[in-house]
């Protein structure tokens, strides 16, 4: 199959579940560079489209994700909500065959281009799965600062002492296990292993957080833990969330996307705009019906 030339083919790779992966770098002891920080981050998708081989996935795609704000992606499975996210971090190019044309700009740079490190996108843009993944063997406090050791991060005692307690308060998770931070991290509850993943990714200081249904597994009292989270987390970090909850995405986010995919066509937005007005006066029917539950 043959697309434009404004298509990026992606390495084959194999696909990983391990948090290592997402530091992968194509350059072989490399050191990173450091992560800007600064001011809240913009990401914007422009005409993205993507691709699993022949299948086309997302059909020109854009988005602005605003800085310091929480912006929902909505609609039923199967429309690309997920793809749409993974690209937003380059995690899309970890599937054999993917492809993508378009542009991700953090901040206003394209984070696929040729010239920018895979490693830097990663560390400049975390990632919370759906099912929490601490690493099972490894206390809470190594589970917090893994992210260091895979970019090769330099770190006094002190300072780490420091950056544990600071990523388990933002991550809600300090109270709870200030006094056992040498206890395995798969010893904590589903929604505690979720928050201590929330705070793993903080602590490599990114610019913007991905979360790929984040409470989809929970129970309502960690789900609402992580909620109030979310939108502390806000103050200091963009954050993009799918979620299947409508009610959530009310609760959580400012502005909100709505993707719909129907008889084999590829994914796209149909509406977004301010979470508010897409909840109670939606432009185009098919928000109205999707957001009141009459379909998905």
């Amino acid at each position: 199959m043959e697309h434009d030339d404004a298509t990026i083919t992606m390495a084959a790779a194999t696909p990983a579940e391990g948090y290592e992966d997402l530091f992968a770098d194509d350059q072989a002891g490399a050191v990173p560079a450091p992560v800007p920080t600064g001011p809240l981050a913009e990401i914007q998708a422009r005409d993205v489209t993507a691709w699993f081989g022949d299948r086309k996935v997302l059909d020109r795609v854009s988005l602005t994700m605003r800085a310091g704000a929480v912006t929902a992606l909505i609609g039923p499975s199967g429309c690309g909500k997920s793809t749409f996210l993974r690209i937003l971090n380059r995690m899309h190019e970890l599937v054999p065959s993917a492809q993508l044309a378009g542009e991700v700009l953090l901040d206003g740079d394209d984070i696929y281009d040729p010239g920018r490190r895979l490693i830097d996108a990663r560390r400049s843009i975390g990632m919370v799965f759906q099912k929490p993944n601490p690493f099972p063997a490894m206390s809470i406090r190594e589970n917090v600062l893994a992210g260091l050791k895979l970019t090769g991060t330099k770190a006094s005692r002190s300072e780490k002492d420091d950056l544990v307690e600071s990523c388990l308060v933002k991550g809600g998770l300090w109270k709870e296990v200030h006094d056992r931070l040498d206890a395995p991290g798969g010893s904590l509850s589903g929604g505690q292993q979720q928050r201590l993943c929330i705070a793993r990714s903080l602590a490599i200081k990114p610019r913007v957080l991905l979360m790929d249904e984040p409470c989809s597994a929970l129970d309502p009292t960690s789900t609402r833990v992580i909620e109030e989270t979310m939108l502390e987390l806000a103050r200091e970090v963009t954050i993009v969330i799918v979620t299947h909850n409508m009610q959530q995405a009310a609760r959580v986010s400012s502005q909100c996307a709505f993707f719909l995919a129907s008889a084999g066509t590829p994914g796209v937005i149909v509406e977004h705009g301010e979470t508010n007005a897409m909840f109670t006066s939606p432009r185009d029917q098919r928000t109205h019906d999707y957001v009141n539950g009459r379909f998905g």
